[in-house]
């Protein structure tokens, strides 16, 4: 007979494939360039017409990013070393992977090759001429914009005004822009910038100097008109058209009221616009001259179609089709395509799924009132063969300014079918709920999204849940959220799984990477003027407050969350004598992305929660 273990060791095993670029062949078939984990690490693939997968890679490493050349058979590719995130570009012959077979890293052509430094992929030209990467390369900290010419393979740097600069969608049309986004000098502040490529110009996007606002990654419709995301001047993110000439801008009718949006161009005029509704996807085409509502485009299952791992959907390039990724609590993420024609879709990519889609549990949406009348959203997902109240993990997300949304997680589900709730919670600071809700824990506010845990523990015993056998679980600043309730809630929580989590903000920030050290100073605090705070809400400076069992999961290489804040906590922790597993992946960074560590590590967690939880 199965035991849960088994159960979530074959969750663990679902493959899933995102889409990453779309081009065509001389016939005008559509091929797609398709990341997926069917080997047990992130490794690309292509498929065309009605064919299967083809894998293009076996790496030692996962592929981070791909996206095809141009008027070639190449692609670029970024990989990175143990999930150090210093990733590096290289040129993949498409042709000889598909003739060969999978290709290893000496049949890669090195576009960049210093390891000490970052090279992330910003686009490719229309004509195939150029690439262009941002890289901090000058100095270690300040991410700057730099073209390759890929007759030649001459490398310059057309932008260095400092700041964290990230890729955005790329090339405008006519090859004569790129576009990226830099931090502003507040928390959730991103600038648009258009980068000049022969001049090193600069356009700014809807400048906003008196506010901190997000102006997302343009969608171009032509060489001088675009449309973009943002929430200037408004609490939630409306889809803007902006004259490039001109500087002209103006929202579109009916965006921006009550949900967060994108905006993806297409040929002939289409737009899709993507909401986010709670955390799921609403698709919906209009026309870009009359803003009119075309139709809208139902998903298999209430699910989400962009992430930050999932890239937004694409249009194939005469606009005949839309392709993007589909995930949801039931469903693992797979490609579909929707003809924009006559109005269906099929899906293009389909993994095995060791467990049934219908033996999976839905995501139910609630909600609870905070200590200050607050509302905090959250999702539940209930077992259905335990009678009675039972055990409860309350899984915190990361970001901080990131969502819970309805995508599929193997961890999760396989809590739930080894006869757990799973509560999951947006607490305040998380985006998609508008641009108030996410400022709610800035800074010195940090333990007011503490204090939000504490209501939906509150909250437990009124829905059916076993409140007295509730543990916390959380990656990244979720693994913060796990040790700040441990510490500052100890009365309230039974137990806690952190993964690559905060233990000191302090000591985090001066550990850090550098080149992320000043953007997470906005978000958490300044160490120069808020360390006071910083200590305060630091759960390492409340270790001996610190009574439940605690599991935790760090990777050795990674660049965000030094591994030395889980050994500081566990050291602490096994001198007082309280339970703490410290696991550590030296193959890994920021998370877990081998299948063969996931597969040690949460059926471990697992068998940790079953034991201290056992009712």
């Amino acid at each position: 007979m199965a035991t849960s273990s088994d159960v979530l060791r074959s969750l663990l095993t679902t493959t899933t494939s995102f889409l990453v670029d779309v081009d065509s062949d001389s016939s005008g078939t559509d091929r797609l360039l398709v990341r997926s984990d069917r080997s047990g690490t992130m490794q690309l693939y292509e498929h065309e017409g009605t064919g299967e997968l083809h894998e293009l890679t076996a790496l030692v490493d996962p592929v981070g990013v791909a996206a095809y050349i141009p008027g070639t058979r190449q692609a670029v590719i970024g990989v990175d070393r143990g999930g150090n995130e210093r990733h590096q570009l290289s040129l993949l012959d498409l042709d000889l992977a598909r003739a060969s077979g999978p290709l290893a890293a000496g049949d890669l052509v090195a576009l960049t090759d210093d390891a000490r430094f970052g090279h992330h992929l910003a686009g490719v030209s229309p004509d195939g001429a150029r690439l262009a990467y941002v890289s901090n390369a000058r100095n270690g900290v300040d991410f700057d914009l730099w073209i390759c010419e890929l007759a030649t393979l001459e490398h310059r740097c057309v932008y260095d005004g400092g700041g964290w600069c990230q890729p955005a969608t790329g090339f405008s049309p006519d090859g004569r822009w790129v576009s990226v986004q830099r931090p502003g000098p507040r928390p959730l502040d991103v600038d648009l910038l258009l980068v000049d490529v022969v001049t090193g110009g600069v356009r700014v996007v809807l400048e906003h100097p008196d506010e901190a606002a997000l102006v997302e990654a343009p969608a171009w419709v032509d060489a001088t008109t675009l449309y973009v995301s943002s929430n200037v001047g408004r609490d939630f993110s409306a889809i803007v058209r902006y004259e490039l000439t001109t500087g002209a801008s103006a929202p579109v009718p009916g965006t921006g009221v009550g949900v967060d949006a994108q905006v993806v161009s297409g040929a002939g005029g289409a737009l899709l616009v993507i909401e986010n509704d709670n955390g799921r996807s609403r698709l919906a085409l209009l026309d870009s001259s009359e803003h009119a509502v075309r139709t809208e485009l139902a998903l298999k299952e209430q699910g989400v179609v962009t992430s930050h791992v999932i890239r937004a959907p694409q249009f194939s390039a005469d606009g005949s089709t839309l392709f993007y990724t589909l995930s949801s609590p039931r469903l693992a993420g797979d490609v579909w395509a929707y003809d924009v024609g006559t109005r269906t879709t099929v899906r293009v990519t389909e993994g095995p799924q060791p467990v049934a889609t219908d033996d999976l549990a839905t995501a139910t949406l609630d909600s609870v009132a905070s200590f200050d009348g607050e509302e905090i959203r959250l999702f539940v997902l209930r077992p259905r063969t335990v009678d009675g109240p039972c055990p409860v993990v309350v899984f915190v997300h990361g970001g901080p300014e990131a969502q819970a949304v309805r995508s599929f997680n193997p961890v999760i589900q396989g809590l739930v079918a080894a006869g757990y709730a799973v509560v999951v919670p947006n607490v305040r600071g998380s985006t998609g709920y508008g641009k108030r809700y996410a400022a709610l824990d800035d800074t010195t506010r940090r333990l007011d999204s503490v204090k939000d845990l504490a209501a939906v523990h509150g909250w437990l015993a009124s829905a059916g849940l076993d409140a007295s056998r509730a543990a916390l679980m959380g990656g990244s600043y979720g693994g913060y959220m796990v040790l700040a309730g441990l510490a500052f809630q100890p009365e309230l929580w039974a137990a806690g799984v952190d993964v690559v989590g905060i233990s000191d903000l302090v000591t985090f920030l001066e550990h850090t990477s550098d080149y992320r050290r000043a953007h997470r100073e906005r978000e958490y605090g300044s160490l120069a003027t808020d360390r006071e705070f910083l200590a305060k809400a630091s759960p390492l400076r409340h270790a001996d407050q610190i009574t439940a069992p605690l599991f935790v999961i760090h990777g050795r290489n990674d660049p965000r969350v030094p591994v030395s804040e889980a050994e500081q906590l566990a050291g602490t922790l096994h001198e007082r004598g309280v339970r703490c597993e410290l696991v550590i992946y030296e193959d890994e960074g920021h998370g877990l992305a081998r299948l063969a560590n996931r597969l040690d590590a949460y059926p471990r967690a697992l068998e940790f929660l079953d034991e201290v939880l056992a009712g």
